[in-house]
């Protein structure tokens, strides 16, 4: 169960026994969030996010939804690594706040 990011207190992690669609789980506290990402012709036409347990401050929602415009081809390439590759994942820890002209689309 690698952590794959954190950021502000959220842990962006991948389950071991994953399936598809490519999604992840937001920790924060008790509460959780998953993320999934539906592509098509090489390109994310649809991210979803549903509370699973408890539900994030909404501060905090609005947080993890910036970070995962911003991640989300990162977050899809480390699912490929770990999942395709088997490459091992190391957690990335981001201290910088996340701007809305930030973008790594």
């Amino acid at each position: 169960m690698p952590t794959i990011y954190e950021y502000f207190g959220i842990m962006i992690l991948f389950y071991s026994d994953e399936h598809e669609p490519i999604h992840v789980h937001a920790k924060y506290g008790d509460s959780v969030v998953k993320v999934s990402f539906f592509l098509k012709e090489g390109k994310i036409y649809r991210t979803t996010f549903a509370e699973i347990n408890g539900k994030f401050p909404p501060q905090k929602m609005k947080q993890h939804k910036k970070f995962v415009s911003v991640y989300k081809w990162k977050i899809v390439l480390r699912w490929d690594e770990y999942f395709i590759y088997k490459k091992s994942q190391k957690k990335e820890v981001i201290t910088k706040k996340i701007k809305n002209e930030d973008s790594y689309n």
